[in-house]
């Protein structure tokens, strides 16, 4: 796919508006000719017949609302997609020519295999920006005992050293490059010469590293053709204008040819480094990536002495002009990065010249939703990646209606605007900063509605800069869906808090933003429940209508024509079908754990999504849910059959055969033999009980054998037991 997104036509943006007025009117119509009418020709239709009529009227509401979200969605999408001039490259180094701001990239990662994060690290070591930091934050335990998990550790801590070595020889030649035409006497033909050899070095230089990477799967084609080579291909073009003019005689300005030089040694100049929070006592190490992120960035912008403390390390704050042991330099920007995912070139530059901007200064977040990674080998992770590229879509209209949501993936963030909303509390006597709230598992949804709260707007960048990586079988999937599914409904009262607070500052608030927010974070819920009435219950034939499928059709028609400008079948809208009717026990599990959540007040456990080689296994009842919808939905077309009712017999023969193809390609037959029974044996066996522990008996130590460091830290630690020695008096008098 393109960076730049096509232009559409106007025949295009003309449909969508008709797709827009039909949703609307045909619900209406529906209401009038079917709902009302049944009620007006029956004045008496009993109890049953009126609850089935509200029930069905509330479900088919509720579709059609998120129906029209994602058309009016895709149809600011189209605006802005018409609207976009791409910012010229020598605007770009213009800016950025005196530039002295620095960006901070944050890799939260867990578990990770280090290929994986090779990739990623390299893309973002491999942006053009003056002052880049990019720092690894690795949240693996930091002595496992397991040889092979060590040893993965290891791999992944090296990966730092890995690059600023390889690029130490391109950096050290563009930068001595720079200082020689900056010392020397500018002959315009002999500067541009020396240009045009250092534009030839660097090309050569990156495909040579192209030619030398060993590629495995699809990942890592994507990153040797549009991470490096793409990044070679750009230097190329310019090599290209270089030699032109040189064989022109044209003259480029002393200025012009600085930027170039410029160019080459922000692109290779980059500062590498490693962070691992639970090495620290001091610092949170909550079990999720947003209390990573928070970790590092509380130590931002400041000194601090590692300090011995009966056993445990913790960071202590070094005043200025003292020693210290370790030093985090502060910048205005940070780039949050998942472990999984890779940034095409210009992505910091073009983000961070969006900020800068006028009429920008009060956008925290700048981001590319990410797109799925070409050429997936598996039925379930192209489909999984055609709705990824879908959301893409709809993430860049809920832009125009000022309803935009942080994406965890990527984002460049102001720094500034984390400090407004960062909360501070004491836990065990040491200050933990919360920036990005892990009150639930959508920690960037929540901050989203913390920033708007504090008048600070979010944006998506109208091009593709950035991909990810999509779960590779049903199991994994499980996981990333069933977390995706769970917090939406939490967090809908701060979205009425946020509004309150814009209403007091006196901003304009439009009904279309609030409803798209309020569709963006609930209509799972209300689509999952809705869709198990419409499978379920054997609604009264009178309440069905043609008007209905009409209401839906243009969805379905933008959905295909939008997967086709994606790179996907139009008749993919068929298979995305069939997989949300294998997600929809994901989907409510997920929306029972909000609900739990918010009944006990118990944090939900962050789960990460499995990124392994081998097929993560999914849990029996996710799997087993399926066959049982296809079960019932058979029944209901063979009753519905007899009962001549077919319309209900038509939609129950859709999900059989849609769900049957999602179980076939997407989970596998033989897997899901495979994980039923495992999950069979897991809920059958039982761990025998394990023997009581003898309580501990005090041993007396000497003087020389005392931890005498830990009681002054810890202070006393016996509060779990019985205290009283032998020769207690209450003791001795309980005994009489």
């Amino acid at each position: 796919m393109s960076i730049v997104h096509p232009k559409p036509s106007g025949r295009k943006i003309v449909l969508g508006r008709l797709g827009i007025i039909t949703t609307v009117t045909a619900w209406i119509v529906y209401v009038v000719t079917t709902i009302l009418r049944q009620f007006a020709n029956n004045p008496g239709p009993g109890f049953r017949f009126q609850l089935e009529a509200v029930s069905y009227l509330v479900v088919v509401t509720f579709l059609t609302f998120s129906a029209l979200m994602y058309l009016l969605a895709r149809q600011g999408a189209m605006y802005r997609f018409r609207d976009h001039q791409r910012v010229p490259r020598g605007e770009l180094d213009r800016h950025f020519s005196r530039y002295d701001g620095g960006v901070t990239v944050l890799v939260p990662s867990y578990a990770e295999e280090p290929e994986v994060v090779r990739s990623t690290l390299w893309s973002a070591a491999l942006q053009e920006f003056p002052d880049l930091r990019v720092v690894l934050l690795l949240d693996d335990p930091p002595f496992p005992t397991d040889p092979a998990v060590l040893q993965r550790l290891e791999r992944t801590r090296a990966l730092q050293t890995e690059i600023s070595d390889r690029l130490r020889v391109p950096a050290n030649r563009a930068n001595a490059a720079l200082a020689a035409f900056r010392n020397g006497d500018h002959a315009p033909s002999s500067d541009l010469q020396r240009l045009i050899s250092e534009y030839t070095a660097a090309a050569t230089w990156l495909e040579e590293f192209a030619e030398a990477e060993r590629i495995e799967d699809h990942v890592d084609e994507f990153f040797v053709d549009l991470v490096v080579m793409g990044l070679a291909r750009e230097l190329r073009l310019v090599l290209l204008a270089l030699e032109a003019a040189a064989a022109q005689s044209a003259e480029l300005a002393p200025e012009r040819i600085e930027e170039l030089h410029l160019r080459l040694v922000r692109t290779f100049s980059v500062k590498t480094e490693t962070f691992e929070r639970k090495r620290y006592a001091n610092l949170s190490h909550e079990a999720n990536k947003a209390m990573n992120l928070n970790a590092y960035i509380s130590l931002m912008g400041q000194r601090w002495e590692v300090e011995d403390a009966a056993g445990d390390t913790v960071l202590r704050p070094v005043p200025d002009g003292e020693d210290a042991d370790l030093e985090i330099p502060d910048s205005r920007y940070l780039l949050t990065l998942d472990a999984d995912s890779q940034l095409l070139r210009d992505y910091c530059l073009r983000l961070v010249y969006f900020l800068e901007s006028p009429g920008n200064e009060r956008i925290a977040v700048a981001q590319t939703p990410y797109s799925a990674f070409r050429g997936a080998p598996t039925r379930i992770e192209r489909v999984a990646g055609a709705t990824t590229d879908i959301q893409h879509i709809l993430h860049q209209g809920m832009t125009y209606y000022g309803a935009t949501f942080w994406v965890g993936a990527n984002a460049v963030i102001r720094k500034e605007a984390l400090e407004d909303i960062v909360e501070v509390e004491t836990v065990g006597g040491f200050e933990i900063r919360t920036y990005i709230q892990d009150r639930t598992v959508i920690e960037d949804t929540e901050s989203s509605i913390d920033l708007g709260a504090h008048g600070w707007k979010l944006a998506n960048y109208p091009e593709r800069l950035s991909y990810s990586a999509t779960p590779p079988d049903f199991g994994s999937l499980v996981v990333q869906r069933r977390r995706w599914a769970n917090g939406g409904l939490l967090i809908l009262p701060k979205l009425w808090s946020q509004l309150v607070e814009r209403r007091h500052r006196h901003e304009r608030i439009l009904v279309r933003e609030v409803l798209m927010k309020v569709n963006y974070m609930a209509s799972i819920a209300w689509a999952s429940f809705g869709l198990v009435f419409l499978l379920a219950y054997p609604y009264d034939s009178r309440l069905l209508s043609p008007v209905v499928f009409i209401a839906a059709l243009p969805y379905f028609l933008a959905m295909g024509s939008d997967l086709r400008d994606c790179g996907h079948r139009f008749g993919d809208i068929f298979r995305i079908y069939g997989f949300n009717l294998v997600m929809l026990p994901v989907n409510l599990a997920g929306v029972f754990k909000s609900m739990q959540q918010a009944l006990t007040g118990e944090k939900i456990p962050f789960v990460r999504t499995p990124k392994v080689k081998d097929r993560t296994a999914a849990p029996a009842l996710y799997v087993l849910i399926p066959y049982l919808m296809v079960a019932f939905s058979l029944f209901t077309f063979y009753r519905d059959i007899l009962a001549q009712n077919w319309g209900n017999a038509a939609f129950a023969a859709l999900n059989a055969t849609l769900a049957i193809y999602a179980i076939y390609s997407y989970i596998g037959i033989k897997n899901s033999l495979v994980d039923i029974v495992l999950g069979t044996i897991g809920w059958l066996y039982v761990e025998p009980k394990k023997p009581k522990t003898a309580e501990p008996v005090v041993i007396a130590k000497t003087a020389e054998e005392v931890d005498y460091s830990s009681i002054l830290y810890h202070g006393d630690r016996r509060l779990n037991r019985d205290l009283r020695g032998s020769h207690d008096r209450r003791r001795r008098a309980a005994g009489l």
